[in-house]
């Protein structure tokens, strides 16, 4: 059973046919892999990006999603995770899954008979990162000669952007202070973010607290540095884009004036997760 939990679960050549796949289901609607199909789609933490696009996805497709909240089954507490999956592998045709444990998803893999889709865990954000990349290959026709640089806190969405990069060969930095570096062992990490941007066509960032994290006492002071702002983007190559995951703190990790004159490329990234989810789907229907 194929599943998407991780970037290294596909191959290069599998995401360039996914980035294919997901232009052409843009402009095609008559493609409809999930035609009578089911989705179950579980949320334990707050979404817009996530729900919506996996909703619309799913109906785009054929199919019809049903929306999960994380306390109606309470996953390992109500009922053991390896029950929720062989339940839900008997009732519906695929599962995405947005939580904090990476554990939680990975378990329920391991005994679900249908796709898992991981929607967010705290240690990765796979399908944000295909959204990215497909943004990119759109922007610039290639990802050919592109170095994208990453500034802030090394967290899920670095994490899986980093794991992306290095399948497809591209060019990735990240800038980070010293004590929120990311635990992977194989990166480019350069501290000074203005040395980081020399000759980057695309500047990447999130916010400086992710989610769960609000009451963790974690400040932001050590980010101040990292803040995309007009004086790190003139260091940046003249063609760069800025990206931003969202959802964006205007005047942390971005100045209000660089999000909005990057605001169209962000916008088309957060679109993008439609037609990236759309891909991941369709691919992993025909592998079931």
């Amino acid at each position: 059973m194929k599943h998407f939990i991780e970037c290294t679960d596909f191959s290069e050549e599998e995401f360039i046919n996914l980035f294919e796949l997901a232009r052409r289901l843009k402009k095609d609607a008559s493609y409809q892999p999930l035609l009578n199909k089911h989705v179950g789609l579980i949320f334990e933490k707050p979404s817009l990006r996530t729900r919506v696009s996996f909703e619309v996805g799913v109906k785009q497709l054929g199919g019809h999603p049903i929306h999960i909240k994380g306390d109606e089954i309470s996953l390992g507490k109500r009922e053991p995770v390896e029950d929720v999956a062989r339940v839900l592998s008997r009732l519906v045709d695929m599962v995405m899954i947005r939580t904090f444990s990476h554990d939680l998803i990975k378990e329920f893999s391991k005994y679900a008979t249908i796709p898992v889709i991981n929607g967010l865990t705290d240690y990765s954000h796979p399908c944000q990162a295909v959204s990215d990349f497909l943004t990119i290959m759109n922007h610039f026709g290639s990802l050919k000669n592109q170095k994208i640089v990453y500034l802030g806190d090394g967290n899920n969405v670095c994490r899986s952007l980093v794991k992306l990069s290095k399948i497809l060969g591209v060019d990735c930095v990240v800038s980070t202070p010293k004590n929120h570096l990311l635990d992977e062992a194989q990166y480019t990490y350069v501290e000074d973010p203005k040395e980081a941007v020399k000759d980057a066509t695309v500047l990447y960032t999130d916010t400086w607290i992710s989610m769960g994290e609000e009451e963790s006492g974690k400040g932001t002071d050590d980010f101040k540095a990292y803040q995309i702002n007009s004086d790190l983007v003139s260091r940046a190559s003249s063609k760069a884009i800025v990206l931003h995951c969202l959802p964006a703190h205007k005047g942390d990790e971005i100045t209000y004036d660089v999000f909005e004159m990057n605001q169209r490329h962000i916008f088309d990234q957060a679109e993008n997760r439609l037609h990236a989810q759309k891909a991941i789907m369709a691919y992993l229907m025909a592998q079931k």
